[in-house]
């Protein structure tokens, strides 16, 4: 069985929930955060904990799965550069009727 698919929906939900725990944060100053709002089940400062620590847990798995898959995807290719692929030539060598070096330059001309 292949776990790629299964990591990849695992990192995009992570992304998702990622993006929204963050807006959820309060704002501190530049009025783009959602929450932040007086009510609710919370105090603001049990919320900000509880919102930084899940940010943190996110962000963390969210990094693991980036790893998981770079290394999936590294062996399904078979690893290593693309450079190391390319197979080395012969130089191109010059043709023969050529001179070998180059014509000296001719006396500059009297005006």
């Amino acid at each position: 069985m292949d776990v790629f698919p299964i990591i990849l929906v695992i990192h995009l939900l992570l992304a998702v929930a990622l993006v929204g725990v963050i807006l959820l944060q309060r704002s501190e100053g530049g009025a783009l955060g959602i929450g932040g709002g007086g009510g609710g089940l919370m105090s603001g400062r049990a919320a900000g904990n509880l919102l930084t620590k899940t940010t943190g847990i996110l962000a963390a798995s969210f990094f693991a799965t980036s790893l998981i898959l770079a290394i999936i995807a590294n062996n399904r290719t078979g690893g290593g550069s693309p450079f190391d692929k390319v197979k080395a030539t012969a130089p191109i060598s010059a043709p023969a009727d050529t001179p070998a070096a180059p014509a000296e330059p001719a006396a500059p001309l009297a005006r």
